[in-house]
């Protein structure tokens, strides 16, 4: 097992992600060709099923590239988790953490006992069982564990949260944190700021990094100079929907001037 993701994080060596919520495997190779960090495969807002995950892991696995597979499960539940990990991928990320009592949950349910309780299985993660002793004696801290703060309580106690041991890292959900605090997208907002900084701050004190999502290239220079430790830069259904609009626009401005030229010219 690669451990890639899990150095960058430690060494503060700012790696980059890419976020999947189109459950094709095309989509997850172009990402690794790019040689992309990380790709968030997204199962909390989708319809991708473990299969669709699956499948997605091995398109990423068969590039010749560092790329490594997190899965954003839809809440911290410890079956769930399992099931992801035996597919073989680099780590898990769980929404709407509130309290260090869940983020030691989490930490428990991606460890084998005796430092955990993760049910122990001869998946794909253990080459479907030829693997299987060496996988499950080196598995424990090796997961890719990431957590989010995206709710007034987890804003609360973001300290004690960042300071649970076995937590390689925090995540700012900038959508769901910005409507808990009353100011949802309103990304400018003081309040707004002030509560990502609460984050980045205990992430500082606690030695645990933080990262976030952007969608809006402009908005990249602002998180890293914000003092984020890594960033997911782009959302695969905004590149689609972005440069759509923006070819559109353009092929439809050209068009315009064309017949405004034609018009005139006669």
């Amino acid at each position: 097992m690669t451990r890639h993701l899990k150095h960058k994080l430690k060494t503060r060596k700012h790696p980059v992600g890419n976020w999947l919520s189109i459950g094709h495997p095309a989509v997850a190779e172009v990402s690794a060709s790019l040689e992309f960090d990380f790709v968030l495969v997204d199962t909390e807002h989708t319809t991708m099923t473990l299969e669709t995950v699956e499948n997605v892991s091995r398109a990423i696995d068969a590039r010749d590239a560092p790329t490594e597979s997190i899965v954003r499960v839809p809440c911290n539940d410890q079956a769930r988790i399992k099931r992801v990990l035996d597919i073989g991928v680099a780590g898990v990320m769980v929404p709407m953490v509130e309290s260090a009592a869940e983020a030691e949950q989490f930490v428990e349910a991606v460890n084998y006992p005796p430092d955990g309780n993760r049910g122990i299985a001869s998946g794909r993660a253990a080459e479907y069982g030829m693997e299987f002793v060496d996988y499950v004696s080196e598995a424990n801290g090796s997961i890719v564990t990431i957590v989010q703060i995206e709710s007034q309580t987890g804003l609360e106690n973001v300290d004690e949260i960042a300071a649970v041991d076995g937590i390689d890292a925090l995540f700012v959900g900038p959508a769901d944190l910005s409507g808990a605090l009353g100011v949802f997208a309103e990304w400018d907002a003081p309040k707004l700021h002030q509560a990502i900084d609460r984050v980045l701050q205990a992430g500082e004190r606690h030695d645990t990094p933080v990262g976030t999502l952007t969608v809006d290239r402009e908005q990249i220079d602002e998180r890293v100079e914000a003092g984020f430790d890594f960033l997911i830069v782009g959302k695969d259904t905004a590149y689609l929907a972005n440069e759509s609009r923006s070819s559109k626009e353009r092929y439809e401005a050209a068009v315009a001037r064309q017949s405004e030229s034609l018009a005139n010219s006669e």
